[in-house]
């Protein structure tokens, strides 16, 4: 899918293997156009959830045209509140005046 895809941006919960497989799928389209990594990694410990998104764009699995972000802390807690401040902001609002 990453493949032919358009654009593609990558939403990453922790890290680990689903992180690293996410990314390498973007590595093989050149890099995803947008990514957002929420986890408690930090850089010091080594590990695949500590590390920036600036290393993500040195291997290539993220464009060196995207804004990376990476939000340090618990993904439970703070994606509900992504979700609430982004996406979902207008929902309510949308549908009442959709069912007008």
């Amino acid at each position: 899918m990453a493949l032919n895809a358009k654009n593609t941006g990558m939403i990453i919960l922790g890290g680990g293997l689903a992180k690293h497989h996410v990314c390498n799928a973007n590595l093989m389209r050149n890099g995803a156009d947008h990514a957002v990594f929420i986890n408690t990694g930090m850089a010091f410990e080594g590990s695949d959830a500590g590390a920036s998104p600036n290393e993500a764009i040195t291997w290539g699995k993220i464009k060196l045209t995207a804004n990376p972000v990476k939000v340090i802390g618990e993904a439970s807690i703070l994606f509900p509140i992504l979700v609430a401040e982004t996406f979902a902001r207008d929902f309510h609002g949308r549908n009442k005046e959709g069912a007008s």
